[in-house]
């Protein structure tokens, strides 16, 4: 068995007529794709609590899955006449039937983020038993190691956190960096994050791990002071959180910032300096960390 995807260049005012008349037009599933994912374009959307739900994106991808038999010029030419749009841009691949399960984990080995601290997905055996393993299989909310910018924290936890220190994972995705900070000695760990999904995956995976971590919608966190401070999210929302987050760590206390390209880190270090001994930067292909030693008052 074998289906077909259709792709679909769309603009931000018109994904989402194409991807409901694409379902109209009886296609299996349809989804909205930034065009210019995993590039330099790449275009962040992301809310805080407050603000409007994000949108969409400027270019997207509209990616529809029909069976092996549709004729997907006809349904282009059905989409076209009944959304009144004219010259769409579309390509199609064929997809065969596999094993899917097995295709999906054979993407995810065991990472690496240092001799003692590994990454490890369920269906793997830990090259070394003896370091600090992380369970952790891909799922809905961000935050498996792969990435750049988690690779960075990581590693970053590893040098900074001491026996018992609190810590605070603002965005905290998976829950990943949390559950490494309290399998690394961390004493009251919290993360936070303004997705409901992302708060249930990492109480699922801290109890996968077998540690305990307090987490919570940004919605109902309440501020405190922690030890150490790690926020591996946008640029643009780091910049707009500076002051909450210069808050939430105990004067000399540590900070580390991910998620910046490195053509943003100047501006963003720059305004984290109001509160914060900046350090150098560490790189990693087109991603930067930025930490720094909360000062203390005068």
């Amino acid at each position: 068995m074998a289906w077909v995807s259709l792709k679909i260049e769309a603009q931000e005012n018109n994904a989402d007529l194409i991807s409901d008349t694409l379902m109209a037009l009886g296609a299996l599933s349809a989804i909205i794709e930034d065009a210019n994912a995993e590039t330099i374009d790449e275009q962040p959307i992301f809310g805080e609590p407050g603000d409007p739900p994000p949108g969409i994106w400027q270019q997207n991808l509209v990616s529809a899955l029909f069976d092996e038999g549709a004729d997907v010029h006809q349904v282009v030419a059905d989409l076209q006449r009944r959304t009144q749009l004219s010259n769409l841009q579309f390509s199609t691949e064929t997809i065969q039937e596999q094993d899917w399960v097995r295709a999906t984990q054979s993407q995810f080995d065991p990472i690496k983020i240092t001799d003692a601290l590994w990454i490890v997905p369920t269906w793997h055996v830990s090259p070394n038993p003896d370091a600090i393993n992380i369970v952790l299989d891909p799922g809905l909310a961000f935050g498996t190691g792969s990435h750049p910018t988690t690779h960075l924290c990581l590693a970053w936890l590893t040098q900074t956190v001491k026996s018992g220190a609190s810590v605070l994972d603002y965005g905290c995705g998976s829950g990943i960096l949390a559950i490494a900070a309290k399998k690394l000695g961390a004493g009251h760990v919290v993360g936070t994050d303004i997705d409901h999904q992302a708060i249930q995956s990492s109480l699922y995976n801290a109890e996968q791990n077998n540690v305990s971590a307090d987490f919570y919608h940004a919605g109902q966190y309440q501020s405190a002071e922690f030890d150490i401070v790690v926020a591996n999210i946008l640029s643009s929302a780091l910049s707009v959180l500076a002051p909450a987050l210069a808050a939430s760590c105990k004067p000399g206390g540590k900070i580390a910032l991910s998620g910046i390209l490195r053509e943003q880190a100047a501006d963003v270090a720059a305004i984290y300096a109001e509160w914060f001994e900046m350090e150098m930067p560490q790189y990693l292909d087109a991603w930067v960390l930025l930490t720094g030693t909360r000062k203390c008052a005068t």
